[in-house]
């Protein structure tokens, strides 16, 4: 069995992202290596719990977080479970493993006045990069989207008309999310200004750098930091955050939480009933009824 065939199986089947498919063969790989170092000639398929064990230790010896190698060991047993399907192996070695314990992460959102107190500083309209910032935050902020899903956006992906934007998510899921009246604003202002750059070489992407390429996921990073450390004292400012944001606002002013899933995009199997009950026209009720800024 080739490996392509376990990555075409991630890809096609499972509709993982190249970004994570990447990610686990990177990880599957380190085991391999790992493997003919400690043991010779032993296949990776042929391996046993004792061995991989040994692999942990060794990553926890090397200062590796608990949550580190809780992934690489997730995407080894997600090899194995394919290794298994096909026939290739009888079991799988990590069928009873235990992931280690993972001190939970504490997400601080942004309050309602940082993030208008942010916007409210970025007059600058008539200038590009000032009005594409402040369109991300105010897509971030107003529908939880994902840094790669925004950096991912096309031109095609907006439809003005019908207030809604056309998100693509994990595993290629497509999701329409609605666009708040003060956001088209902006959309509108920044699609004038887009129109300003002399040479623009990736013509379908929706967000831009100043030399007209397809904007990148550091340099959103960037953008939410620099804005924000300047309104906020908070360790982490990012577009998670605003993301985190989001979600938090609308369930503190009363929002669905069902309603509010859908618009985030998880993707989790269990919850999928629960995302197809909502349309589109009853989400864009309860963002509009709900959302902060929708008043304005």
């Amino acid at each position: 069995m080739s490996f392509k065939s376990f990555t075409d199986y991630l890809l096609l089947e499972k509709k993982y992202s190249q970004l994570t498919v990447n990610a686990y063969q990177k990880d599957i790989e380190s085991f391999s290596v790992f493997v003919k170092s400690e043991y010779q000639t032993i296949a990776i398929n042929k391996v046993n719990y004792s061995q991989i064990r040994s692999w942990i230790v060794l990553m926890v010896e090397d200062g590796l977080s608990n949550r580190s190698i809780n992934r690489k060991i997730s995407a080894l047993n997600t090899y194995y479970k394919f290794l298994s399907k096909i026939g290739d192996i009888e079991n799988n070695p990590l069928s009873n493993h235990k992931a280690l314990k993972t001190n939970r992460k504490v997400q601080v959102p942004f309050s309602e006045t940082e993030i208008i107190n942010v916007l409210d500083k970025i007059i600058d309209e008539d200038d590009f990069e000032s009005i594409r910032n402040k369109l991300i935050i105010e897509l971030f902020y107003s529908t939880g989207i994902r840094r790669i899903e925004l950096v991912n956006l096309k031109l095609s992906s907006v439809d003005i008309e019908n207030s809604t934007l056309k998100v693509l998510g994990k595993r290629n899921k497509e999701r329409l999310v609605p666009l708040l009246s003060s956001v088209q604003e902006t959309m509108r202002k920044y699609l004038i200004t887009r129109k300003r750059i002399e040479r623009i070489m990736d013509v379908n992407s929706l967000f831009l750098t100043k030399k007209g390429s397809k904007i990148y996921e550091t340099l959103v990073y960037r953008i939410i930091n620099n804005y924000f450390s300047k309104a906020s004292s908070k360790v982490k400012r990012s577009p998670h955050i605003l993301r985190h944001s989001f979600a938090t606002h609308l369930l503190n002013q009363g929002a669905d939480i069902n309603a509010v899933k859908e618009l985030l995009g998880h993707s989790s199997l269990a919850a999928t009933q629960i995302y197809t009950h909502n349309s589109i026209a009853e989400l864009k009720k309860v963002h509009i009824k709900s959302h902060p800024r929708s008043k304005k």
